[in-house]
């Protein structure tokens, strides 16, 4: 192994999907304003029907590509051509490897960062910070139902559930103006099959940093928390579209700390 690796280097690479063992995530789903969706979305992306999105934390003890970490996201609901999806905004991660996988390949908005996740008896706690900032909060009771249970059956997986994620993949040009290529939408399933799976009430708070703008997206309504413990998959992504470069503009600073 070196700087240089030979083409039988090359293809023991390669993976198929990208595996998550045993992948321990915490997720609380929330309504927020139809506003708020319209103002975050790039085009060619379309609000739904409900302003829906979700915060998470996750435990990854074990992947098929050799990295063990934690990590927190943050998503909105999406469409593009009529097919929801979920749009993520942000995507600490505590591993440098995890970081420049998923930015380079998928385009998620990845960060390094510190990410909790911790349970005791019925009650749980997710958080994640930056720079000594704590912009993300969750707090969760394991009571087997959602704060709204008329929705509880819509949001807790019982068999195997694909979800469709989407980001943009982008460089900068190296000259500063502009991008190096017009912005890719990007279109990706990840694929979860969950082992155990338990509900309860949440509380969720999300603030603002200089450089995390979580309370960006205001929960108006906490709708509850799905705790899974199960095998994940990512599998291949595609490039579904081109966002005009002048347009996507205001948006360049989500992988970044902006000054």
């Amino acid at each position: 192994m070196g700087f240089v690796k030979t083409l039988h280097e090359i293809a023991g690479m390669h993976r198929e999907t990208y595996d998550f063992f045993d992948a321990e995530m915490l997720t609380v789903f929330f309504e927020t304003s139809s506003e708020i969706i319209e103002r975050l979305l790039p085009p060619p992306l379309e609000p739904v029907s409900v302003p829906l999105g979700f915060a998470f934390t996750a435990n990854y003890p074990k992947t098929n590509f050799g990295v063990d970490y934690r990590e927190s996201g943050l998503f909105v609901q999406a469409s593009f051509k009529g097919e929801e999806g979920s749009y993520c905004l942000a995507m600490p991660v505590s591993n440098d490897m995890a970081m420049i996988g998923g930015r380079e390949m998928f385009g998620y908005p990845k960060k390094i960062g510190e990410i909790g996740l911790t349970r005791r008896g019925k009650r749980m706690q997710g958080w994640t910070e930056r720079r000594g900032f704590r912009f993300l909060e969750m707090a969760v009771n394991l009571t087997g139902t959602f704060n709204v249970p008329e929705v509880q059956s819509a949001f807790t997986p019982t068999a195997e559930a694909h979800a469709i994620i989407y980001n943009f993949k982008y460089f900068p040009a190296p000259d500063g103006a502009g991008f190096d290529y017009h912005p890719r939408l990007v279109r990706e399933v990840v694929v979860m099959r969950p082992k155990s799976v338990e509900v309860g009430e949440a509380e969720l708070f999300l603030r603002s940093s200089q450089w995390d703008p979580w309370g960006d997206v205001e929960p108006v309504r906490v709708l509850g928390a799905v705790y899974s413990i199960g095998d994940n998959s990512m599998l291949k992504g595609s490039v579904v579209a081109e966002a005009d470069p002048a347009a996507f503009l205001p948006f360049i600073t989500m992988k970044v700390d902006g000054y």
